[in-house]
């Protein structure tokens, strides 16, 4: 498959967003990523996300609207479309979301499941921290969650 993405910029530095063929969200990466085989640099195919991302790095939006289309798990879909309900500003353990999946035993699953996330921000893995409330792993760094968590005004 074929992806087409662009790089943006946020306050939290480059991001790049791609997108499938059929227009819906694929993943976002940390950093400027370059063009391969399979990935096409096209800045006009990601135009409503880079919309939406720069509205909610403008205080403009605390929800997304996109079609998204990540790759994994039933279980990792599971996980990640619990984490698209926790709303702007708040965050939520592992173990809440392993107790809302039916599972209150598979934190650590969920971790791992949240760890896999291709979609940040969108998919908001950065609202779940531990349950002693201490910030856990992230794809971009603690500073990065840190700093995403501060923008919404979570800790």
């Amino acid at each position: 498959m074929k992806y087409r993405f662009n790089v943006i910029e946020s306050p939290f530095g480059p991001l790049s967003p791609g997108v499938d063929e059929t227009g819906a969200l694929a993943w976002i990466e940390f950093g400027a990523i370059e063009a391969s085989k399979d990935r096409v640099y096209d800045p006009s195919a990601t135009e409503e996300v880079d919309r939406q991302l720069r509205e909610y790095f403008d205080r403009k939006r605390d929800r997304f609207d996109l079609r998204l289309a990540p790759q994994g798990t039933a279980f990792q879909q599971r996980v990640w479309n619990i984490l698209v309900e926790i709303p702007f500003g708040v965050t939520r353990t592992y173990g809440d979301l392993a107790k809302e999946i039916g599972n209150p035993n598979a934190s650590r699953a969920v971790g791992r499941a949240n760890a896999t996330n291709p979609i940040p921000i969108v998919v908001p893995c950065h609202r779940v921290i531990g349950t002693n409330g201490t910030l856990t792993g992230y794809a971009g760094g603690l500073g990065m969650k840190e700093g995403l968590l501060k923008f919404e005004r979570a800790l």
